[in-house]
């Protein structure tokens, strides 16, 4: 990821872009899905022009799909999907907050760009994720969260990841009634999670 950021400071679809194909590069297309910004310029390019609103517009639509889940929404491109883990990019541009959730996996939170929030009911003091740094929530632990408009996180989560579907499909049933997008939700992940199975990836 810290490659990824240095290589492309000003794009946050550029940190993508070299993120999915190094990992397509590193462990194959049977396990790893299409990068999202395939056409997206080389590093010296994008360092020569700056940010470009036009290189963070994804050409597949039909593989980004919204998440509602603990009162919060963002935008999610999966990356991986399989029974003991997933990896997406998570992320708004306006902004949003809610609760995490409490899971069965660990769930790591490389912030790409912009700035999360989060705090234990515990505690006064929030916690604060810049740019470059990881949020580690383990299994069973519970936060609200805020990620700041423009925050966009790689995600992580490692362990028994059916038990974490209720959480992010519930939003559909009781607030959005968004069946179209819980349907490309249901689509991807099980496409995903059954061809890692077929290719031997638990």
């Amino acid at each position: 990821m810290l490659e990824a950021l240095s290589l492309y400071p000003n794009s946050t679809a550029g940190v993508v872009h070299h993120i999915v194909s190094t990992l397509r590069e590193t462990h194959g297309a049977n396990h790893i899905t299409a990068d999202p910004f395939p056409y997206h310029p080389d590093p010296q390019t994008t360092a020569a022009q700056g940010w470009q609103p036009e290189n963070q517009v994804s050409p597949l639509e039909s593989e980004w799909v919204f998440n509602n889940a603990g009162g919060a929404m963002g935008s999610m491109y999966l990356i991986h999907s399989s029974i003991t883990e997933y990896l997406i990019v998570f992320g708004t541009p306006l902004g949003t907050e809610g609760h995490t959730g409490r899971h069965t996996a660990d769930d790591y939170f490389h912030i790409l760009e912009g700035e999360q929030w989060a705090y234990p009911a515990n505690s006064l003091v929030k916690e604060r994720y810049p740019k470059g740094s990881m949020h580690h929530l383990r299994r069973g632990d519970v936060k609200q969260y805020k990620m700041h408009e423009g925050c966009w996180a790689l995600e992580l989560a490692q362990g028994w990841i059916p038990l974490m579907l209720p959480f992010g499909f519930a939003d559909s049933f009781t607030s959005t009634l968004d069946w179209q997008t819980l349907w490309h939700t249901v689509r991807i992940n099980g496409r995903e999670t059954l061809r890692n199975l077929w290719h031997g990836k638990i």
